[in-house]
């Protein structure tokens, strides 16, 4: 370090015996496929009292520099940093990482390789290692030899590739704006009041625009996390930052010029007591939100169906108390198992940098064309095309008692609910994206719950139960009634497969749904003759089915949306266009899979009275569509601490901060914002 010593050489001064970190090249895969992308580690454990440096080192140091050597067509791109800590020494800070930590390197095999062709990875490393008293640069070459492959992840590296992501900074995803002038630095943050920082540190990417070693002092104004310190000796035209939670995780974001509100509260020396307090606060509260979210959904149309008829099973079954309680239990766990493993991937998704959110997986119309056809057999089941007392659809699985009956049909209530996103539920669901893994794992958990929460009641409540209508033949004609809402449901799947693979993909999709149902019913005429190989028919449709998913359209079919002078399609240069003039904006994210955004959409927003007040008063609608996912709306939603839609925005004009409107619209609501 500058200042401290002079460079030792490897030898013949202290400190100078090393080498004093230990390094090697990981890779997450040693068979990466063809025209794909892998990631490699560059492994660095400092000797105990040693330390090396982030990639802005602060005062003193420099950072790893990795000289590589590839094969031909193969690229490295840049490392991602994991977050650092600080170490002040003489008055000097520096960015440091004293404990074992990676850089992520991108690599990118190239296209057209034959399997088994080997990969010669090696890189030349050239780094500063450091502690109080002597520096010592060193250098090192690690290498691996990879074959093309199927990309599968090393079983052996998953666990560390796991930890290493964990330690790299969150994209925070935001507007961020920063202001350089009179000798401060000053910096707004969007951050939720309810997140609680002990002993946070801006981190400056950007050389030259802070004082690394001047105080730093924090502060609240709402949701806006003000930042002051000294300014450095360069005026930035954008600023990249990480700044640590003091937890060992961190955001990073980049910053643009603009205007910072002034100091709000302080957070003084009590953040450190109450950091703890304040993290599993806004956990609770997304937890609530979440339950109350997952409730909401039984009275979506696709789950109404399967939690009546499991509701009825028990008033026709009857049973024991502990029967019926395992039962309660057993549908719980499949819907809080599959809100989980959703809620895992996506956070993992997130944390590999890709702009997911909740119903993630209905962006993609082979995802869709499997809802239709589970839809539709459950639809025509419960019409009585066909009986299946086994099958896991409809009433067959939903009438079906005992454990493994009901957890199936937990999980399958759990799937068909992911395309709506209700009241409360997507609040939540977005706080979770600024939670530790296991707070964010729970909140996830909680929407399962709320899910289930009606069942699970039923199992508990024997006075509940005995609430329940008798059995009668009133059931069979209300089974033939709720056939309805989910043919309903494969109806409107098919208008969002249409939105993303235009009428071919919809004939497709009912082609395949009639194939299985026509073996579907077949199946039930073989079993009520006690024929023999009865799943026959069934399972030669489903395979066809299924199969005919590799014949869907690749390319959307969605035009964009034209653009007038009130109605336009989401973007956030534009955005920030009308504002400077003063506009009102209303601006809103939907998804043709989203269902509340479709009611929102036909009972509130598209209304004449709503119209006719946004034209009186010079508003700009702004449309974000979400449907086949857009990376920038994925962006955009994080930064408002949302994970998936919908999302309604009010921009008014000399308003520094958008006002956001509830999960339900009204007419009037909308009017009267028009008219204020």
């Amino acid at each position: 370090m500058a200042g401290l010593g002079t460079p030792a050489a490897a030898q013949g001064l202290p400190g100078g015996d090393g080498p004093h970190v230990a390094t090697a090249l990981v890779p997450e895969s040693l068979t990466p496929a063809a025209g794909q992308r892998t990631t490699l580690a560059l492994s660095m454990a400092p000797q105990p009292g040693w330390h090396g440096y982030w990639q802005t080192p602060g005062d003193s140091g420099f950072p790893l520099r990795a000289t590589w050597t590839l094969p031909k067509g193969a690229k490295a791109g840049d490392p991602a940093y994991p977050v650092p800590g600080t170490l002040v020494i003489a008055g000097l800070m520096n960015h440091v990482y004293e404990k074992p930590y990676a850089l992520l390197v991108p690599f990118d095999v190239p296209a057209g390789l034959a399997k088994g062709t080997l990969l010669p990875v090696s890189a030349k490393l050239d780094y500063l290692v450091c502690n109080p008293s002597i520096c010592v640069p060193e250098s090192a070459t690690v290498s691996a030899t990879l074959t093309v492959g199927d990309g599968a992840a090393d079983p052996s590296a998953a666990a560390r590739f796991a930890e290493w992501r964990k330690a790299l900074p969150r994209p925070l995803g935001s507007p961020v704006a920063f202001e350089a002038k009179g000798g401060k630095f000053r910096l707004a943050v969007p951050l939720p009041a309810a997140v609680a920082l002990h002993d946070p540190h801006l981190f400056a990417a950007t050389d030259g625009a802070v004082d690394y070693a001047a105080p730093q002092s924090f502060s609240r104004d709402g949701d806006t996390l003000v930042i002051e310190t000294k300014a450095g000796p360069s005026a930035p035209k954008s600023f990249d930052g990480v700044l640590a939670l003091g937890d060992g995780s961190g955001l990073s974001f980049t910053a643009a010029p603009g205007v910072v509100p002034a100091a709000g509260a302080p957070l003084g020396s009590e953040a450190p007591a109450t950091g703890g307090r304040g993290t599993l606060g806004l956990a609770l509260i997304a937890l609530g939100g979440a339950i109350l979210g997952g409730l909401i959904l039984n009275v979506m149309p696709c789950v109404f169906p399967i939690l009546s008829l499991k509701a009825l099973s028990l008033a026709r079954a009857g049973g024991d108390e502990r029967e019926v309680r395992r039962e309660a239990l057993a549908y719980t766990a499949g819907i809080i198992l599959v809100c989980v493993a959703l809620g895992g991937l996506i956070l993992a998704l997130r944390a590999a940098g890709t702009q997911v959110g909740w119903a993630f997986q209905l962006q993609d119309p082979r995802v869709i064309l499997v809802l239709i056809l589970l839809t539709s057999a459950i639809g025509f089941n419960l019409a009585g095309l066909f009986e299946l007392g086994a099958v896991t659809a409809g009433s067959g699985l939903a009438g079906k008692g005992g454990v493994s009956g009901a957890f199936w049909t937990g999980a399958l209530a759990a799937f068909v609910a992911t395309p709506c996103t209700g009241p409360f539920m997507a609040a939540a669901l977005g706080v979770a994206l600024v939670l530790p893994v296991a707070a964010a794992l729970l909140v996830f958990a909680g929407l399962g719950l709320g899910l289930a929460l009606p069942f699970l009641l039923l199992g508990f409540v024997p006075a509940l139960r005995k609430r329940l209508p008798k059995p009668g033949g009133w059931m069979e004609t209300f089974r033939r009634i709720l056939a309805v809402p989910m043919f309903l449901t494969a109806l409107g799947l098919c208008w969002v497969l249409g939105n993303q693979t235009a009428a071919n993909g919809v004939v497709l999709a009912l082609g395949a749904a009639m194939l299985l149902t026509l073996g579907l019913w077949i199946t039930g005429l073989r079993q009520r003759r006690f024929k023999a190989a009865a799943w026959a028919p069934a399972a030669v449709a489903l395979l066809v089915a299924l199969g005919s998913i590799a014949l869907l359209p690749k390319g959307g079919a969605k035009a964009e949306a034209q653009a007038t002078a009130t109605l336009q399609p989401f973007d956030e240069a534009k955005l920030t266009a009308l504002r400077a003039e003063g506009k009102p904006v209303f601006l809103y994210f939907t998804a043709d899979w989203c269902l509340s955004c479709k009611v929102n959409e036909k009972t509130a927003i598209e209304r004449a009275e709503t119209q006719d007040a946004f034209r009186a008063a010079g508003v700009t609608t702004m449309v974000g569509d979400w449907t086949d996912g857009d990376a920038k709306i994925g962006k955009f939603l994080e930064a408002h601490h949302r994970s998936g839609v919908p999302l309604y925005l009010w921009y008014a004009p000399g308003k520094s901060e958008p006002e956001e409107l509830p999960q339900i619209l009204t007419p009037g609501l909308l009017a009267g914002l028009a008219r204020r």
